[in-house]
């Protein structure tokens, strides 16, 4: 059987080890590019854009970019 071209999120928070609505937050930044099959929200990721995330995400870590912390909340 041939490997899909496509993954649905809970394929992609499977295989990066979050949770379903991490790997969703991912798509809605525009940090993971997917593509919406249908008027139901069905998400799709190409096996190749996750693999170039993945490496995007090690080259950061490589070259010591770190995202700030999200500030604390006023009180």
């Amino acid at each position: 059987m041939p490997t899909p071209r496509f993954l649905t999120l809970d394929d992609v928070a499977e295989i990066l080890n979050v949770s379903w609505s991490q790997a969703y937050a991912l798509v809605r930044r525009k940090e993971l590019i997917a593509i919406q099959i249908g008027g139901r929200g069905q998400w799709r990721v190409e096996v190749d854009e996750l693999e170039r995330f993945i490496q995007q995400k090690y080259a950061e870590a490589r070259a010591g970019a770190v995202p700030p912390e999200p500030a604390a909340p006023e009180k």
